[in-house]
């Protein structure tokens, strides 16, 4: 078996880019990278546009290296990775939106985030003007006495817009196709040009629910782009945030799944832990999500000196009442009925889509990040990674459990080891362009960001990668063969960002 970095010893070395190598590739071998893909030899980490390039990260499967391959376009061109890996597809769609680079042979040649709302095609591109908006034509599904089911964009709560169309045969589900970028921000155009304090502002509002995993990956990337460590400390408190943040965000999708299958005692009870959880964040970094708490160079606040003792009671209150409020979803026959065998995700898709977080790690994927790429300090700390291969609501449920039960222990040995000192060091300058990569992980999975920083030491181009992308897909592949009435329960056992994905 050939090793990824091996396909690419022909290729030219970016020497500025940190820590993973990228390499300017031919298109002889960036066929042979899409190749590894279809081979399950490597998995997608991200691909992404340029000025006049694609940009493709990869992780191979045995070393678990991380390499970045960079295909120039001088005609604005590029062999389609998803005409042969399908997980690639909607990103190669929104490439061609944003850059107007054409991925040759792609199979499906739709917009993905221009709705023909902006007044211009291409805008990090060559801007072009254009008339407004066009159809979109949706997948047809064929069969006796099917019909179609439009849901959204708006919807009958408080959440962000998507476009959902069933194709069903009486209640049950036949074809699910979505249909997003309704909240398109333009944060990859915001941020060029920004300076890096506002492109942490920016990172950490990609997607709220998790503004400090953000946050984290820009940070690192723009540390590792100027070869710069910060203060142990800072560290060590940054993954105190991620943990909270990641408790608080379980807490609330269990309650939510339970409130989508009318179980609202549990959605009322797990609400109360979410928002202790937010009020120990608000007493320990003074917000209640810790946004704009971290920084590149480390974070703006310590840990407040009340932080301590609040962060001790509220793991001992979480301690005694989440365990009960797990018996109870487990002994809930009517709940269990709900949950257990709907939709079904095959371990098989999941490895192919590379899906990361409680959806790939419900459904046989091991991946996580802090495991896999072991950043500080969870390089330094004692978890295991949670994993079933049942693939339902259930089992996405219980991987959330586990993961709560694994964050507390965490939690408990950072504020063992919690080092003294400093909690910010100043940024480098940088004296020429220099590149960052960096893969966090959020609540939802991997998150991934890459920067290039020029000379003056504001951003040319970041990219921000949600673990929405290789996950929504894939809830139209769950639902197939549910009835309509589970599909509230199937996406809130996913909990895809919209926000995070439509950029």
């Amino acid at each position: 078996m050939v090793a990824l970095i091996e396909i690419t010893k022909n290729g030219r070395k970016v020497d500025a880019h940190r820590p993973w190598p990228r390499v300017i590739v031919s298109s002889t071998t960036w066929r042979l990278a899409i190749q590894q893909l279809v081979d399950t030899r490597a998995t997608l980490l991200g691909l992404w546009g340029d000025a006049s390039a694609m940009h493709m990260a990869l992780i191979d499967e045995g070393s678990t290296e991380i390499i970045v391959l960079t295909l120039e376009c001088p005609a604005a061109k590029f062999p389609s990775v998803g005409a042969l890996h399908p997980p690639a597809i909607r990103l190669e769609r929104t490439a061609r939106d944003l850059f107007g680079l054409k991925a040759v042979g792609l199979p499906d040649s739709r917009h993905w985030l221009d709705h023909g709302a902006w007044g211009i095609k291409y805008p990090l591109g060559s801007r072009r003007k254009t008339l407004g908006r066009s159809d979109y034509a949706f997948l047809p599904a064929e069969g006796e006495a099917l019909h179609q089911i439009p849901v959204g964009p708006v919807h009958a709560a408080i959440i962000e817009p998507g476009h959902f169309r069933f194709t069903a045969n009486g209640e049950a589900v036949v074809r699910l196709e979505q249909r997003l970028g309704y909240v398109h921000k333009g944060i990859e155009s915001l941020m060029a040009g920004a300076s890096l304090e506002k492109g942490a502002r920016l990172a950490g509002r990609t997607s709220g629910d998790s503004t400090v995993a953000y946050a984290l990956a820009f940070a690192r990337a723009v540390e590792a782009a100027l070869h710069m460590d910060i203060p142990p400390r800072a560290v060590w408190l940054r993954a105190l945030m991620a943990e909270l943040e990641r408790v608080a965000n379980h807490f609330g999708d269990i309650g939510a799944i339970c409130n989508d299958a009318s179980f609202s005692l549990l959605h009322a009870q797990f609400g109360i832990l979410r928002e202790r959880t937010l009020r120990a964040a608000q007493a320990s970094f003074g917000h209640r999500l810790m946004m704009d708490r971290v920084v590149p160079g480390g974070v703006t606040d310590d840990l407040a000196s009340e932080g301590l003792g609040g962060l001790r009671r509220f793991l001992d209150n979480v301690r005694r009442r989440f365990p009960e409020l797990v018996e109870i979803y487990d002994r809930t026959a009517s709940l269990l009925d709900r949950t257990v065998g709907t939709g079904h995700l095959k371990p098989s898709l999941a490895r192919e889509f590379g899906a990361g977080g409680y959806v790939g790690r419900a459904s046989g994927r091991p991946f996580d990040a802090r495991k896999a790429v072991a950043y500080p300090p969870y390089d330094a700390l004692d978890f295991e990674v949670p994993v079933r291969d049942d693939g339902d609501v259930n089992a996405r449920v219980w991987l959330r459990i586990r993961e709560v039960e694994q964050s507390l222990k965490l939690i408990d040995q950072i504020l063992e080891r919690l080092p003294e000192g400093d909690h910010r060091a100043e940024l480098g300058k940088a004296d020429a362009v220099s590149e960052g990569l960096a893969l966090v992980e959020g609540f939802r999975g991997d998150i991934l960001v890459w920067v290039r920083i020029g000379e003056d030491g504001a951003l040319e181009r970041c990219h921000l990668r949600d673990p929405s992308w290789f996950q929504w897909p894939l809830l139209e592949a769950a639902i197939d063969g549910n009835i309509v009435a589970d599909f509230p329960l199937c996406n809130k056992s996913f909990n895809c960002s919209y926000s995070g994905h439509d950029l």
